[in-house]
């Protein structure tokens, strides 16, 4: 893909992750990580490599720019989320082409990456901060919910890929 075109497309990516970090209140805001792991998944398929991770680098900065008090955190793991899906995309050898992508490469890929950046994002908060009380049967619904979640936007993400945008012209 042309180097104008993934630019494009990342930039777009990281301006939707902004839109629902800036927009969307704290409680729901963080049952949207569907949406942000799909939207990194797609951005795995589209630009290819490190494609994850220079939409969550971007959307990182861009959110974190919302949330002044807590930026850090939010550039943070807005960034270690994206690469983790690059990480677990190269680990599970999740390849985009116009064949289609295997499915289930692509949940295992995004339960692991969710799974673990919400077990970090909550022991950040509950150890670090000190935000909330850190509570094992706590940590494990986390990480339950966290992987679910991963599995559904990897589920979307393929579905979406193989369906209708892997005929996409690059």
């Amino acid at each position: 893909m042309q180097k104008a075109k993934r630019l494009f497309i990342a930039t777009l990516f990281s301006s939707i992750i902004f839109v629902t970090n800036f927009f969307v209140p704290p409680p729901i805001r963080y049952l949207l990580i569907v949406v942000q792991a799909v939207i990194l998944a797609l951005a795995t398929f589209f630009v290819g490599k490190a494609g994850a991770t220079y939409v969550g680098l971007v959307g990182g900065v861009l959110s974190a720019l919302s949330s002044p008090a807590f930026g850090p955190f939010t550039f943070l793991f807005t960034f270690l989320f994206g690469l983790l899906v690059d990480i677990f995309s190269l680990a599970f050898k999740v390849s985009s082409t116009t064949e289609g992508v295997n499915r289930n490469r692509v949940i295992f890929a995004m339960a692991f990456s969710t799974a673990i950046i919400g077990f970090l994002s909550y022991y950040a908060t509950a150890v670090y901060l000190k935000l909330v009380d850190l509570n094992p049967v706590m940590s494990g619904l986390v990480i339950f919910v966290a992987a679910g979640s991963g599995i559904s936007a990897g589920y979307a993400a393929s579905y979406l890929w193989n369906k209708y945008l892997k005929n996409i012209p690059a």
